[in-house]
């Protein structure tokens, strides 16, 4: 792995001194705009997280690769293909493809207030269904744009409607392992 993506994952690693330096910087600035302490922590790290989480996934997607490449509109096509594989193979590519939108999905709903008011629970509810019903319209934008760049920048890679829709359930999947930090807040004026 280090051999194929050292090149993305060396940078990505350097990348989180940088990010933690971003995000103390921008708690500061934020503290002296009179932005509440928490709020302030919570909206830094979901900024940095959003984009040092995603930016090295998309930097591996859209690099050039040997090969024709091609497109591949038929769902769960692809997707059988690599589940029938090697294992390994399988889990690299499958696990990859859950993580590439993670970081956003994670970050999006802790970050932004997707859906006016909140009745307090801690349970699923019509207002988490809502949120995560915005979040999949977001990851899935990015997806298909990144999967648009890669058959139309000709980078040798299958442009696949499965990895599209493997990014979209991972960036949920993450979404929801972040639901204590955006489904119980009260209800604010500006954010």
């Amino acid at each position: 792995m280090w051999g194929d993506w050292g090149h993305v994952l060396r940078p990505a690693l350097l990348a989180l001194f940088a990010a933690a330096v971003a995000i103390r910087l921008l708690v500061r600035v934020r503290r002296l705009r009179g932005v509440p302490h928490a709020r302030a922590w919570r909206h830094s790290v979901a900024e940095v997280g959003m984009v040092v989480g995603t930016l090295p996934w998309i930097w591996m997607i859209l690099t050039p690769v040997p090969g024709d490449g091609g497109l591949s509109l038929v769902p769960f096509r692809d997707l059988a293909a690599q589940l029938s594989g090697p294992v390994p193979a399988a889990v690299v590519q499958v696990g990859g493809n859950l993580l590439v939108l993670a970081a956003l999905g994670f970050f999006l709903p802790v970050r932004f207030r997707l859906v006016p008011g909140s009745d307090g629970r801690a349970v699923p509810g019509p207002r988490t269904g809502a949120v995560l019903a915005r979040v999949a319209v977001v990851l899935l934008g990015v997806a298909v744009t990144v999967e648009v760049l890669q058959y139309v920048l000709g980078l040798g890679r299958v442009a696949s409607v499965d990895d599209v829709l493997v990014n979209v359930v991972g960036g949920l999947l993450a979404a929801l392992c972040s639901r204590r930090w955006w489904a119980d807040r009260a209800p604010t004026g500006r954010r």
